[in-house]
């Protein structure tokens, strides 16, 4: 079997306790649409973007997430919560199964920082399978800024990204060809699901093996159920895209070492010339010419 149905909920939320708003979601998707096999919530969309709200993992929220899956049958993507675990905090999305099981856990990579304060990288890449489907990969918001995070989950077999993602700011619109784009050349889906209210400003994307968009949202509460046939994902990268480039079999048989990986990202004198991660100053206060 290769079809598998996702559902993407683009939720109004506020920065408050929203689990009994998504078990609610969850029950009406499952009488709308009986045939979805998974659902995805956004980044962050059960608490918000306060890390006070953190929660252990296992613990009491999860097992309410568990619960639901088991419930109502399906495989759940909660978005993410703030995780506590030993004193740090990580920015956590699981993986449940429809027994309720949770079989993967995955932290986001690339905290926005500056911004996203207090928050832990993640150091693990996440793929799972799914019985008699395929593979799918995980990935957070900011994470798809950086295309070998992506690439590394093609490179674990992943045929689907899973992508939670929490954006209010102006730049959605790179984010929305960032998510083509990310389909394009690792030749998979990509279920790219954002909040909407005030945590967000919508446009939740899912995009095909082919780089093309099978839907992309408003701006407000939306319902996004989409039928998956990863048989077009194998085809495209075995033939080609568009029967065009088979970009991964190029990248396989490449013999092209990469300099930023053989030596250290950080090992770039460029790139140390950009100074400290840190919030830009005024206008015209730290500028500096670089050469």
């Amino acid at each position: 079997m290769s079809h598998f149905a996702v559902a993407g909920i683009q939720l109004e939320l506020s920065a408050q306790d929203n689990l009994h708003l998504a078990r609610a979601e969850l029950e009406r998707v499952k009488l709308r649409f009986p045939w979805v096999d998974m659902v995805v919530l956004a980044e962050l969309s059960l608490f918000g973007p306060n890390t006070a709200n953190a929660q252990p993992m296992p613990g009491r929220v999860e097992e309410a997430l568990r619960a639901m899956a088991r419930d109502l049958d399906l495989w759940l993507i909660p978005g993410s919560l703030h995780e506590s675990d030993g004193g740090r905090i990580y920015n956590t999305t699981p993986v449940i199964n429809p027994r309720g099981e949770v079989v993967a856990r995955y932290r986001k990579m690339f905290p926005f920082l500056p911004y996203e304060k207090g928050v832990t990288a993640g150091s693990d890449f996440v793929v799972f399978d799914v019985p008699k489907v395929g593979r799918f990969g995980v990935s957070i918001c900011y994470d798809m800024w950086f295309p070998e995070t992506t690439r590394t989950l093609a490179w674990m077999g992943a045929e689907v990204i899973i992508h939670p993602t929490m954006t209010n700011t102006i730049d959605r619109d790179l984010e929305l060809a960032i998510a083509r784009t990310s389909a394009a050349v690792n030749q998979c889906y990509v279920v790219d699901v954002n909040c909407a209210g005030r945590l967000g400003n919508g446009r939740s994307i899912v995009v095909g093996p082919d780089g093309s968009v099978i839907h992309q949202a408003g701006i407000g509460y939306e319902i996004i159920p989409v039928e998956l046939d990863l048989g077009l994902v194998r085809r495209s990268r075995r033939r080609g895209l568009l029967g065009l480039g088979q970009v991964l079999k190029s990248f396989r048989d490449s013999k092209v070492k990469f300099p930023p990986y053989l030596q250290g990202h950080d090992q770039s004198p460029s790139l140390r010339k950009l100074g400290p991660l840190v919030v830009p100053a005024r206008a015209g206060e730290d500028d500096e010419e670089i050469s």
